[in-house]
C-alpha cells in the first residue's frame, strides 16, 4: 500500500486510496506535470512479479488506451516505477454500480434502460476496436455524480486469461459467461452475456445464481435456467425481460451478436415499453471480487457439465438391455461408444485450445464463418442446400461425424435388441436349445453360458442407477425417472425460501445408487416460500425496521429527503404492514434523509431599491428578514444601505437576510450649552462701578447667540459663574464669547478672563 505523498514516475503524487480489488489497488493522485487529478491503478505484487503477465498487461492496457468514448474511463498512460506497474486513468467522481444498487435497491425501468444503453455503448466502441472486456460486472461500472455511466478495467481480464492459465476462466463468477466458465474461447458475445446478468441485477436487485462455491455457481451458468425477472417483480417490462433473456442465452449464437443490436432493442423498449422482442428458446447447457478458477475447479465444472450426457447414455444403455440385448453385448458396445465420444471431446477441446489466445476467429477457409446480427437466425435443424460447405472447420466436421457414429451405434444396439426379441435370438437357456445339442460337453457349456447371460440380464433389468433430479422441475424429474424405469415415485411438497416453487429440493436416493425399479423414491418439491405477515415499520428507525423485517424477509433500503419524517426513520415500505408476502422476499423500506439541505449564495443588495432587493433575496431561495431604516447622506432614500449577511456568502436555502434601507439626509438642529465662570484680574480697576453685568454668547457661522446674562454687585464681581443654553442652532462648531459692563455701560471686559466651555446636542 502506497503512502500519501509518494511520487511515482517523478510525476504522480499519491493522495489517498480510492479502492482495492483482487489484482490491483486504485489511488487518487495528482499529475504535477499537467496539474490535474487522476486515478492510478497499481498492480499487486503477485502479478507485477510475473514477467509474462506484465508483458500482456502492458500490451492490453496500451490497446485500451486507444479507446475514447463518453462511457469508457479513459486510460492516459501505462508506466513502471521501481518494479511497480500501473496505469493512469481518468478520475471519475462517483460510486460503482454495485454500490449504487446496494444503496438504492432495484432500479426503476427508465433508469435501468438508461444505464444499460450507456454500458452497451461503451462496449460497442470497445468491440469496434477489437477490445473485449471479459469481466463486465457492476463493480467495474462507475456511476458518476452527473449520472453518466463509465466502464473501466478494459484489457486486464484478457491479460490474465492469456498468460496465467489455459483452462481457467477470468471474471467474477456471478457474471461469467458459460463459455468462460468452461475455460473455452470467448468473444464479444461473452461481454453481452455478462451485461445481461448485470441488467438482471439492476431490475431485480439480485444476481440470478447463488451457490456455496465458485464452482457451483459456474455450473449454474452452464446448466441452469435463470428465474425470469418478471417472476420476481411483475412490474418489469415484458419487453425488457425478453432483452435480458436473449442476452443471457447459454449458446453465444442465440444472444445478441453485437452490442449495436442490443442497443437498438433497448432504445426501442425505452421509446415503447409494449413493443415485442423475439427471443430464441433457451437451451440449458456483494462486491464480488474477481475470481480465478484453479485446474481443480475446472475439472469439477467439466465433470458437472458432462454429467447430463453420461446420465442419458446410461438410460439409453439400460433401455437397450430392457429390449432384450444381452448386457455383455450392451456394455461391449458402450466401451466403443465412450471411446468415440472421448475422441469427440478431445477434438472439441483441441479446437478450444487453438482459439484460446485469439482475439477474433480467423476468417479463412476452414474456419467458422462469423455470424452477423443482420443475418436471419436459423434453428439447428434448418436445412439450407445453398450453404457453402467449404466454410465448415474440418476438425469440427470430424467431431460432428464421430458424435454421429456414436449415436448410430446406440440406435443400432436398440434396434438389434428389438429384432432379436422378435426372432428369438436371445432366448438363452431354453429347453429347445438343450435338445438340439447332441454333445454333452457342448450342452453343458451352452447351458452355463445361457444361465450366466440370463442372470446378468435379469440383474441389469432389476437394478437401475438413480438419476440426479435435484434442481429440476417436478414434471421433468418425474418424466426422467419414469423413462429410466422407476415406478414408485412419491412427491412431498414443502415450503422452501431458497428454491423456486415446483422445483425438486432433494431426493431420498442418492445419485447413481442402484435400486429396484419398484423401490420407493421420495422427492421433496418446493411449494415456494411460506407466506408471512409483513410488519408495519413506518416511523421506526432503520435498525428497528431491519430487525423486524429480517425475521422472515430480506430488507433493502432506498433513501430520500423528507420534510416531515425524522432522519433515519422509515417513510414507506414496498409491502404494506399487515399484508402477506412470501418468506425470503425482498421488502424495500424508504428511509428519510431528513429535510433536503440545499446551498444558496447571498446576492449583493447594496444600493438596490427595496423591492428589487426583496425579489433578489427570494430568487436566491432565501427569506427576507427584518427591514429597518436609517439616515444616510451617501445612499439615496429607499435604497439598501447594508445587509445582515455579506454578499456572495454561501448559506443554506431558506436562510433569513435582514436589510437596512436609507432614509436620506436628516435635517439636524443643535442646542449649545455653556458652563464655567469669568474672573476679574484687578478689583481696583472697577473704580466707581456699583455693579457689573456679564453676558455670554455662542459665536458660529450664523452669528452670535446669547446664552447667558446676569448683573451682580461690585462686591460679588470677583468671580461670576456663567451657565446657559441656546437651541435651534444650525452648527455645532461655535465658540464662547462674553462681555462685562458696569451700570453706566462702561466696558470692563478687558480686566476679566474666561473659563467657559460649550457642548452641543442634536435635535
Amino acid at each position: 500500500m502506497l503512502k500519501p505523498g509518494t511520487i511515482l514516475d517523478d510525476r504522480y503524487e499519491i493522495i489517498d486510496v480510492v479502492g482495492t480489488g483482487g489484482m490491483s489497488t486504485v489511488y487518487r493522485a495528482k499529475d504535477e506535470r499537467l496539474k490535474r487529478f487522476v486515478a492510478i491503478k497499481v498492480l499487486k505484487s503477485d502479478y507485477s512479479s510475473d514477467a509474462n503477465f506484465v508483458s500482456k498487461f502492458r500490451a492490453e492496457a496500451q490497446s485500451s488506451a486507444g479507446l475514447t468514448h463518453p462511457n469508457i474511463v479513459s486510460v492516459y498512460d501505462v508506466c513502471e516505477d521501481d518494479g511497480r506497474y500501473f496505469i493512469v486513468m481518468e478520475l471519475v467522481e462517483g460510486i460503482t454500480l454495485k454500490e449504487y444498487i446496494n444503496l438504492n435497491g432495484r432500479l426503476s425501468m427508465d433508469q435501468a434502460l438508461n444505464f444499460s444503453i450507456q454500458i452497451a455503448s461503451g462496449l460497442e466502441a470497445a468491440h469496434e476496436h477489437h477490445v473485449i472486456h471479459r469481466d463486465i460486472k457492476p463493480q467495474n461500472i462507475i456511476v458518476s455524480k452527473s449520472g453518466t455511466i463509465k466502464v473501466t478495467d478494459f484489457g486486464i481480464a484478457k491479460a490474465a486469461t492469456s498468460t496465467t492459465m489455459s483452462t481457467t476462466g477470468i471474471g467474477s463468477v456471478h457474471y461469467i459467461s458459460p463459455e468462460q466458465a468452461r475455460g473455452g474461447y470467448s468473444d464479444e458475445r461473452s461481454d453481452i452475456y455478462s451485461l445481461g446478468i448485470t441488467m438482471y441485477e439492476m431490475v431485480t436487485g439480485r444476481v440470478p445464481f447463488e451457490g456455496d462455491s465458485n464452482v457451483a455457481i459456474a455450473l449454474m451458468h452452464i446448466q441452469n435456467d435463470l428465474i425470469p425477472p418478471r417472476e420476481l417483480y411483475p412490474d418489469i417490462y415484458q419487453s425488457f425481460e425478453k432483452i435480458i433473456l436473449k442476452a443471457t442465452q447459454k449458446k453465444p449464437e442465440r444472444r445478441y451478436l453485437t452490442a449495436a443490436a442490443l442497443i437498438a432493442d433497448l432504445k426501442r423498449v425505452k421509446d415503447n415499453p409494449n413493443i415485442d422482442i423475439i427471443v430464441a428458446p433457451s437451451s440449458a447447457v456483494s462486491n464480488a471480487p474477481t475470481h480465478q478458477f484453479t485446474p481443480e475447479d475446472m475439472a469439477k465444472i467439466k465433470t458437472g457439465s458432462a454429467q447430463k450426457r453420461n446420465d442419458e447414455l446410461e438410460q439409453a444403455l439400460a433401455a437397450a438391455g430392457k429390449s432384450g440385448l444381452a448386457s455383455s453385448e450392451v456394455y461391449a458396445n458402450r466401451g466403443k461408444i465412450e471411446e468415440l465420444l472421448q475422441q469427440n471431446d478431445d477434438y472439441l477441446e483441441e479446437i478450444d485450445d487453438e482459439d484460446e489466445y485469439e482475439e477474433q476467429p480467423r476468417q479463412k477457409k476452414g474456419s467458422l464463418k462469423k455470424v452477423s446480427d443482420k443475418e436471419d437466425y436459423k434453428p439447428s435443424n434448418y436445412d439450407d442446400d445453398d450453404d457453402d460447405d467449404d466454410d465448415v472447420d474440418p476438425k469440427l466436421e470430424k467431431a460432428v461425424m464421430i458424435g454421429g457414429i456414436a449415436a448410430a451405434l446406440i440406435i443400432a444396439a436398440v434396434v438389434l435388441a428389438l429384432i432379436g426379441n422378435i426372432m428369438g435370438w436371445f432366448k438363452f437357456g431354453s429347453d429347445k436349445e438343450k435338445k438340439t445339442t447332441t454333445d454333452a460337453a457342448s450342452t453343458e457349456t451352452v447351458t452355463q453360458v445361457a444361465t450366466e447371460a440370463s442372470t446378468e440380464a435379469t440383474t441389469e433389468e432389476t437394478l437401475i442407477k438413480m438419476l440426479d433430479v435435484k434442481g429440476t422441475t417436478v414434471e421433468k424429474a418425474l418424466k426422467n425417472l419414469q423413462d429410466a424405469g422407476f415406478t414408485n415415485v412419491r412427491v412431498e411438497e414443502v415450503f422452501d425460501e431458497d428454491e423456486v416453487k415446483g422445483y425438486v429440493i432433494s431426493q431420498s436416493v442418492e445419485l447413481k445408487k442402484e435400486i429396484h425399479p419398484d423401490d420407493e423414491i421420495v422427492l421433496k418439491v418446493s411449494k415456494g416460500p411460506e407466506d408471512f405477515e409483513v410488519p408495519d415499520v413506518l416511523g421506526k428507525t432503520v435498525e428497528e425496521a431491519d430487525e423486524l423485517i429480517s425475521e422472515h424477509f430480506n430488507p433493502t433500503h432506498s433513501y430520500e429527503n423528507n420534510d416531515t419524517v425524522e432522519k433515519d426513520r422509515v417513510i414507506s415500505q414496498s409491502v404494506n404492514g399487515g399484508e402477506k408476502a412470501p418468506g425470503g422476499s425482498v421488502i424495500t423500506i424508504v428511509v428519510s434523509l431528513g429535510k433536503e439541505i440545499k446551498q444558496a449564495v447571498v446576492p449583493n443588495l447594496y444600493n438596490m431599491g427595496e423591492q428589487e432587493a426583496r425579489d433578489a433575496i427570494k430568487n436566491a431561495k432565501l427569506e427576507v428578514g427584518q427591514v429597518t431604516q436609517e439616515f444616510n447622506a451617501e445612499v439615496p432614500a429607499g435604497h439598501v444601505v447594508s445587509q445582515g449577511i455579506a454578499a456572495n456568502t454561501e448559506t443554506v436555502e431558506g436562510t433569513v437576510v435582514d436589510i437596512v434601507i436609507s432614509a436620506g439626509v436628516k435635517n439636524v438642529t443643535y442646542t449649545g450649552s455653556v458652563a464655567g465662570n469669568v474672573t476679574c484680574n484687578d478689583m481696583n480697576m472697577l473704580g466707581m462701578a456699583e455693579s457689573v453685568t456679564v453676558t455670554a454668547y455662542i459665536q458660529d457661522a450664523a452669528g452670535a447667540h446669547q446664552v447667558f446674562e446676569a448683573t451682580v454687585p461690585k462686591d460679588q464681581a470677583g468671580t461670576i459663574n456663567v451657565g446657559g443654553a441656546c437651541g435651534g442652532l444650525s452648527y455645532n462648531d461655535g465658540s464662547v464669547t462674553f462681555a462685562v459692563k458696569d451700570q453706566n455701560g462702561f466696558d470692563l471686559t478687558g480686566i476679566y478672563t474666561k473659563n467657559l466651555t460649550v457642548t452641543y446636542t442634536g435635535e
